[in-house]
């Protein structure tokens, strides 16, 4: 199979420079370095979980307009 990849050139430069030093050409180099990538993916990192991370343990409804209201009013008390 035939594909195009553009590299910069000190990379062209290092893997000509290993394929001549191991008599190969560099397709053969490139195959042998994809030979040895993992044949399954990797698993995703697990994303940690900010689910309760702030939980106060106050188990009363929060209602976040009128937390915001109070919040306005005290700031505005304040001349903020």
């Amino acid at each position: 199979m035939s594909t195009t990849v553009d590299l910069p050139p000190e990379t062209l430069r290092r893997l000509q420079a290993e394929a001549d030093r191991r008599g190969l050409t560099i397709d053969e180099v490139i195959a042998e370095l994809a030979a040895g990538l993992p044949t399954e993916p990797s698993p995703r990192p697990k994303r940690p979980s900010f689910v309760g991370v702030g939980a106060s343990g106050d188990t009363r409804p929060f209602d976040i307009h009128r937390e915001r209201e109070e919040l306005a009013a005290q700031k505005l008390a304040e001349g903020a």
